[in-house]
């Protein structure tokens, strides 16, 4: 697989996993069967490779330094930047700023937007939101005298299409929405959300640290006015983000935070901010996270994003099947468009002891609130187990979780 050949419909999951040094390995005995991936992905070598490579040959500051090193370093973040434009389908490479991650990039645009809001102003999210797409709003509005309204969602775990468009007015300013949402997987209908929102002159904000390493995505066939991702939740490093921005948008905001490449000249009278996208990106950047983030989304395209997503659908169903047949389960977030995502309770066991007895027969699911509060207070609950899979899990693996959560139902119930 490292060596680029192309892997079409039908993932060749085993030859996949020898690209994945973490996967080899044993968990108290047991090996190992990473299904927290909704939390964060693994590497392949070809990005941690990547990183070395930066690091023992081309480190060195970027579009400051007239040697040889600056210019290699430069180039190679400008190559992770063209690799994100490429992967989003942006129209040009100023339209993506690098941030520290999807939380970073929506308090980008939150700390940017408020300049504009005023009392009785509407932020629109959703009840099923990561607490990233929240709190920056709350935030906003707290400053502001805006007012933050939240889009219900029904019993399955859906949006509820019919209030959106009931919420929707003319005091909304941004309509800021889950991709995919973390603690459900739901697939919210984007594009349609869009467009309602274009309809009435509203941007539209997407969160998709969930939805880019799962299906392809293509911002200019959404209509987003922003985007943002994680680069860890897509086989990159921690540390590195994406936002997308519409030229439009990000000429109209100011600057989020000041200093270093953000800045063509200052006086102590007045400042000239630099260009797009360098006006949103002080300091120095993490030039060894573009680098592993441009190799991850190069691994990404040599699977295929269509095939990813036939292989993940394949593990969801299996997995919820088999998970729901056993004694005592619910399942938390039953909506028709899904992704990779299972999150269900058992009867009499908290979702922590689960976890616990789960990693002892080495299965890594991720048990608690998943950063996503209002969805465990709409069901009832104070967590829940998800398992999250990724195209280089198997379905030996989904028969691993299913096995080793029937050992905890007979131990713990």
């Amino acid at each position: 697989m490292e060596a680029g050949t192309p892997v079409q419909a039908r993932l060749d999951v085993e030859r996949i996993r020898q690209d994945f040094p973490i996967l080899q390995q044993e968990i108290n005995g047991c090996p190992l069967a990473y299904l927290d991936n909704a939390a964060s992905y693994q590497r392949p070598a070809s990005v941690i490779n990547a990183i070395r490579h930066y690091y023992e040959h081309d480190h060195a500051n970027v579009h400051r330094g007239v040697h040889t090193l600056s210019h290699r370093a430069t180039e190679a973040q400008e190559a992770g930047r063209e690799a994100a434009r490429r992967f989003l389908n942006a129209s040009e490479r100023a339209e993506i700023v690098f941030t520290r991650g999807a939380t970073e990039a929506i308090n980008l645009v939150a700390y940017a937007l408020r300049e504009s809001l005023k009392p009785g102003d509407e932020i629109l999210i959703s009840h099923m939101e990561h607490h990233s797409n929240i709190v920056p709003w709350q935030l906003a509005c707290q400053r502001t005298g805006a007012l933050l309204r939240v889009v219900p969602i029904s019993p399955r775990g859906e949006l509820r299409l019919d209030e959106f468009h009931r919420l929707l007015n003319p005091r909304t300013r941004l309509v800021a929405i889950a991709h995919v949402s973390n603690a459900l997987g739901t697939v919210n209908p984007v594009a349609e959300i869009t467009a309602a929102a274009h309809a009435r002159g509203v941007p539209v904000l997407l969160d998709g640290a969930q939805a880019v390493a799962h299906q392809k995505v293509d911002v200019q066939a959404l209509g987003c006015d922003f985007y943002a991702l994680s680069g860890h939740k897509m086989c990159g490093p921690t540390g590195i983000g994406v936002l997308y921005g519409r030229r439009q948008w990000l000429e109209q905001l100011p600057p989020f935070q000041g200093g270093g490449d953000m800045i063509l000249s200052v006086a102590f009278d007045h400042t000239e901010y630099n260009e797009l996208p360098y006006k949103f990106e002080a300091g120095t950047p993490d030039v060894a996270g573009a680098v592993g983030l441009g190799a991850a989304i190069a691994y990404l395209e040599r699977i295929g994003m269509d095939a990813i997503a036939l292989h993940e659908a394949e593990l969801l169903e299996h997995a919820t099947r088999a998970i729901a047949a056993l004694p005592g389960v619910r399942l938390i977030g039953e909506a028709r468009e899904k992704a990779g995502v299972l999150s269900f309770n058992i009867d009499g066991i908290h979702p922590h002891d689960l976890g616990t007895v789960l990693d002892h027969q080495g299965v890594a699911i991720r048990a608690g609130h998943h950063c996503a509060m209002p969805v465990m207070d709409f069901f009832g609950v104070s967590g829940t187990a998800r398992a999250s899979f990724a195209f280089y899990n198997t379905h030996r693996e989904v028969e691993q979780l299913v096995a080793a959560v029937e050992v905890a139902r007979r131990m713990l119930a």
